[in-house]
């Protein structure tokens, strides 16, 4: 038996529902919280490698490949741990009521965009507006 509040797995969101219902919040929590666990068992499984990798090298190639290897899984680790922030402010607008919601417009953020990246702020066009006003700061 289903839990009350649990959805189909076939569930996806459409723009015929009204927006975030009860049941898109659902979907979309789920999403995220299943996410976040992917995220923190690949990060388990990083450091369990690089705690067994810890082994001394006596070849100075070895020891550089390994030293660089080594360095790429830390920079993506650090990757994870400011997605898993990204991931866990996601959760807070869904508790505050603010989720699936332009931060800059206050429009609804298309469900397509949510599903694709249930952890954007924006909307695709204040994202797009946000994006070129970056680019002319970078440039100058």
């Amino acid at each position: 038996m289903r839990p009350k509040n649990a959805i189909p797995k076939d569930y996806r969101p459409t723009d015929d529902e009204p927006f975030m219902n009860e049941r898109q919040l659902a979907y979309f929590r789920q999403k995220l919280l299943d996410w976040r666990e992917e995220i923190l068992r690949s990060t388990k499984q990083t450091l369990e490698h690089l705690q067994n990798e810890s082994e001394q090298h006596a070849d100075i190639a070895d020891r550089a490949s390994s030293e660089s290897e080594r360095a790429f899984e830390l920079r993506a680790r650090d990757r994870q741990r400011k997605l898993i922030a990204k991931i866990d402010a996601a959760l807070s607008r869904l508790d505050e009521g603010t989720y699936g919601y332009c931060e800059e417009t206050g429009e609804p953020i298309s469900l397509k965009r949510l599903d694709a990246r249930p952890i954007a702020t924006l909307s695709v066009e204040a994202q797009e507006r946000h994006e070129k006003r970056e680019r002319v700061y970078r440039d100058e």
